[in-house]
């Protein structure tokens, strides 16, 4: 599994919705729920947007991966979902299928917290670090809530987006079928993330890149092959025979204008799919457009001040015996420490590295204006080598 630490870790549909510009119009109301169908936008009782949700075969609560309010927002909405409809089971995105026997036994109260992240293989699969959905796993575990892994492997989406499709051996898409074609207005999206992150999905850099590139039809198949995959492990919970209302957890970017998941859902035979999304509330009004989702959360804007994540500007494979260093960006902070292209991460900060994702979440807590020591391989020579973090701004 690869990680780009100049980039967000996860695949780039999950964040592609921009962050507002400062200053902007904005046409939210703080902490409340604004809906968004033909006949305009107008503010809704949270009751109102509840009582319709609880109706539903599926919801889907769309998030960006490393915002804290949006997981708040998150275990809040879920309560309330549950008060009306107890029966129900909450799909996560960041879970392939082959962990699933590690969710059942947590929510049946057999593992620790510990045990329930290694067992889920986090540190493997994601690189978002747990606190943030913690809330969530504690929720589904208090309630004895049934949690279900919507993902397949990273394998399987590599090879599609390598090979496409029609390349990758039946045997090896891990049950999922072949995913519903998706929309013009999908793949226009698509090909803005695509060439946003030029380079990394193997997209050629700048205005070189087309429409027509086989390597774009293949990153689309890679993306709708994700979402039907989620798709289908939530229409699978919905067609026993309780039908209990199905809840995915899941990156904004496969829920918004109903183009990723609800898309291939009905495809499915599941049409009955609720769409909720949590916005700062100062976005501009031109983003909040007709069937963006079926309501929007208004976060209210938090006094503090918010730095980015530190980043050392490295790309990382992994490797038999640690984490490798395939790319280290000029003027990086990788660079200034000494880093090479090359190098073999094997301890960060005492502790040993064992996938990618682990050096990526080690890094984003590292606090401004601190030292943190690693050590390397290079060729047959171990070095000890410390990279210091800028001061806050």
């Amino acid at each position: 599994m690869k990680s780009f630490l100049t980039l967000p870790a996860a695949l780039a549909i999950c964040a592609a919705l921009a962050a507002p510009a400062a200053h902007a119009a904005a046409c939210l109301a703080p902490a409340a729920w604004t809906v968004l169908d033909k006949a305009g936008m107008r503010k809704a009782p949270p009751s109102d947007v509840v009582a319709d949700m609880a109706r539903r075969d599926v919801v889907l609560l769309g998030e960006f991966h490393d915002e804290d309010d949006h997981h708040r927002w998150q275990v809040h909405t879920l309560a309330a979902l549950h008060a009306l409809r107890p029966d129900m089971v909450i799909g996560f995105e960041m879970f392939p299928r082959r962990v699933q026997p590690a969710l059942d036994r947590w929510t049946r109260g057999e593992l620790t917290l510990r045990q329930f992240l290694e067992q889920a293989e986090w540190d493997r699969v994601w690189n978002t670090p747990p606190e943030l959905y913690i809330p969530l796993f504690e929720f589904a575990r208090i309630n004895r809530i049934p949690m279900v892994a919507l993902n397949v492997s990273n394998t399987l989406n590599k090879a599609v987006r390598a090979k496409g499709w029609d390349q990758v051996p039946e045997a090896e898409r891990e049950g999922v079928g072949r995913p519903a074609a998706p929309s013009s207005a999908y793949r226009d999206y698509l090909f803005d993330v695509y060439r946003m992150h030029a380079g990394v999905h193997g997209a050629r850099s700048g205005d070189k890149t087309a429409k027509p590139d086989a390597a774009f039809g293949r990153f689309v198949e890679s993306q709708v092959t994700w979402d039907r995959a989620m798709a289908e492990a939530l229409a699978a919970r919905v067609k026993t025979a309780n039908k209990p209302l199905a809840v995915g957890i899941v990156g904004s970017g496969h829920v918004r204008y109903g183009h990723g998941i609800p898309h291939q859902l009905r495809d499915l035979g599941i049409a009955n799919v609720g769409t909720l999304v949590a916005l700062p509330a100062d976005t501009e009004c031109k983003e909040l457009q007709p069937g963006l989702a079926n309501a929007v959360f208004a976060l209210p804007l938090q006094p503090v001040d918010k730095q980015e994540p530190p980043r050392l500007g490295v790309r990382l494979d992994d490797a038999d015996g640690g984490v490798r260093l395939s790319e280290v960006v000029a003027g990086s902070l990788a660079e200034g420490a000494g880093l090479k292209a090359g190098d073999r991460l094997l301890e960060i900060a005492g502790v040993a590295v064992g996938k990618a994702p682990q050096v990526a979440a080690s890094v984003r807590r590292q606090p401004p204006g601190t030292w943190l020591p690693v050590r390397i391989k290079r060729g047959e020579e171990l070095l000890d080598i410390v990279i210091k973090f800028p001061v806050k701004q």
